[in-house]
């Protein structure tokens, strides 16, 4: 890495620790909903249902698939712009994350489930594959920044197989939210290691 990170670096870097925002777009949209809104038992696509009921209602729709959208492209460029630090591999499967996550937002649940499912499954399979890979990555230089990715990685991938298997059930909301919100710390975690805090050893004094 070199001593002084490349502009597109440092712009990638805090686009990602910019992401964990996104969980203020959940806690905005869920307040404003009627009929009764769980984070534990509901899935976050119902946040962003657009037709309403006697029995549900989330006026706020378009603030949710509005920041599954603007979350997803700053997922990619993110992704791209610190791709010399991540690899093409990990690269790749964050842009494929931020894609599904974009379309997700042009596919509502209550306007097309199988449409919805589509889109947003690429999601939760390529996000816990590019934090295992990148701490696999990091490991040897970082243990303690890879092996927190690597478990992030695990955790996510392992709510993720519990969300789906869960169907419907009481804690669908909570393992959904388990699968996505670790990866929005986990990735602000290594792009402020890669991009703002970490200088190789004698940078401090070449500056000098």
């Amino acid at each position: 890495m070199p001593a002084t990170p490349s502009r597109a670096a440092l712009l990638g870097a805090l686009v990602l620790l910019l992401r964990p925002t996104y969980i203020a777009a959940e806690v905005v949209t869920a307040a404003a909903t009627t009929g009764g809104y769980s984070f534990v038992a509901d899935s976050v696509s119902r946040l962003g249902e657009v037709g309403c009921t006697a029995a549900y209602c989330s006026p706020r729709h378009e603030v949710m698939n509005g920041a599954f959208m603007v979350y997803g492209v700053a997922l990619a460029g993110g992704a791209l712009l610190l791709t010399k630090q991540l690899g093409p591999w990990v690269t790749g499967l964050l842009v494929v994350s931020g894609l599904s996550s974009y379309a997700t937002g042009l596919a509502p649940l209550d306007q097309d489930a199988t449409l919805h499912a589509l889109a947003a499954t690429p999601l939760f399979v390529a996000q816990p594959l590019a934090l295992v890979l990148l701490g696999r990555q990091v490991r040897r230089e970082r243990p303690r920044l890879g092996n927190a990715l690597l478990a992030t990685g695990v955790l996510t991938a392992s709510a993720a197989v519990g969300f789906v298997a869960s169907g419907e059930g009481r804690a669908a909301g909570a393992l959904e939210r388990a699968a996505l919100w670790p990866v929005l710390l986990g990735l602000a975690a290594y792009a402020w290691d890669a991009g703002l805090r970490r200088r190789p050893r004698g940078s401090a004094a070449a500056a000098q």
